[in-house]
């Protein structure tokens, strides 16, 4: 068995979505104990060699020493027996049963009616268990089923009223989404399901895929919202467009530190993105809000824009550096726990260095060549 070492919180995400305390969970369906197990080492070989799988292990299910009871259907049919009148009988002795009470004053007491703990793993006794037949008469158990010891799973699993077993396994150095996508070719590729079994794919994967689209869907939203207010505070849809260009912009530096990390987007990742194009939609806001005022004061635009980038340079500077060095501890930690927070500051640290320089470059320079069409309407007619 693999160890898998990782934190509370996130184990007990991953077991909440698949049952299983691992970002990747397979899971085989089926009717045979024995026949899962083989398939499921067949998985769990064919995908040990993907790069970036970790912490690969099959669900242990151990063979131990079992009391086995095998009814026999011919012997209980002759006594009037049904196969479920038998087994409920040799249920109620060896699982007991609570069939009454006792009241005494305030005090209830159960009436509990079965074999007690010492017989239960003695096959004499089992043997012996008297069975009522149809007409009244009582047999003994070994007259109905032979009672033996042998080998049996230590768990029998269920999920959906079909019995499984899991090849479970986690991520490093790769993205979790392509990591799922090489591991579905190689199993339908190298494994082949006898009839009447199946396999699905669950774990940390599937609440990832639903979590990028709801961050696209509501990424885009808020975008749309922060365009309208951004065009009613400048009063000039071209300059909206042009504060816009930002993202573009500060999405380079995001990518590019992506990549330099290992190239793994994960949904920290996006939220990561999310934060800074709102620091680089501010950042431009400041510079065009100036260099407008400046404008509607009649200062020419050569000044506008001189000015305008002058007098804001300090603050974009100290707002990115701010921002920069808080995220700084968190881009530079390793280990458990960071799963979250490091993918997110190397998306913000790598996002700011490019959305911080070439706002102060494009923004002047857009206005230089495009200011007519960039000012308030008003100001531009005058």
């Amino acid at each position: 068995m693999a160890p898998n070492i990782g934190g509370f919180i996130s184990h007990r995400m991953d077991e909440v979505l698949s049952g299983v305390r691992s970002a990747i969970a397979i899971k085989i369906y089926g009717s045979d104990l024995g026949e899962l197990r083989r398939l499921g080492e067949q998985v769990r070989e064919a995908i040990e060699p993907i790069q970036g799988v970790v912490d690969l292990q099959l669900e242990p299910q151990l063979p131990i020493r079992q009391v086995q009871v095998e009814l026999n259907r011919q012997a209980a049919a002759a006594r009037g027996l049904s196969m479920q009148q038998l087994a409920d009988q040799v249920e109620l002795a060896l699982n007991g049963k609570v069939v009454s009470q006792i009241v005494d004053g305030q005090q209830r007491t159960d009436v509990w009616v079965g074999v007690e703990q010492a017989a239960r793993s003695n096959l004499d006794a089992i043997r012996g268990l008297p069975i009522a037949t149809a007409t009244g008469a009582i047999v003994p158990l070994g007259d109905l089923a032979a009672v033996e010891f042998g080998k049996g799973a230590n768990v029998v699993n269920r999920e959906d009223v079909s019995r499984l077993i899991v090849v479970s396994a986690n991520v490093s150095g790769r993205d979790l989404g392509s990591v799922v996508a090489d591991i579905k070719r190689t199993v339908e590729r190298g494994v082949k399901l006898p009839p009447g079994y199946s396999i699905r794919y669950g774990g940390q994967f599937e609440s990832e895929e639903r979590a990028t689209a709801s961050l696209v869907l509501y990424s885009l939203i808020a975008a749309v919202a922060i365009g309208l207010l951004m065009g009613v505070a400048v009063k000039s849809w071209p300059a909206t467009l042009a504060i816009l260009i930002n993202l573009p912009l500060a999405l380079v530096g995001g990518l590019a530190a992506v990549l330099l990390s290992g190239g793994v987007l994960s949904v920290a990742s996006l939220i990561g993105f999310i934060t800074l194009f709102g620091v680089a939609v501010r950042n431009g806001l400041l510079l065009v809000d100036n260099f407008n005022r400046r404008h509607a004061a009649g200062q020419a635009l050569q000044e506008v824009i001189r000015g305008g980038s002058l007098e804001r340079l300090n603050a974009i500077l100290m707002t990115a550096l701010t921002s920069a060095l808080g995220m700084l501890p968190l881009a530079l930690a390793f280990g458990a726990g960071n799963e979250i927070l490091q993918p997110l500051a190397i998306v913000v640290l790598g996002g700011l260095i490019t959305s911080t320089l070439l706002t102060l470059v494009v923004l002047p320079a857009l206005y230089a060549r495009y200011g007519r069409w960039l000012l308030p309407r008003a100001s531009a007619e005058a």
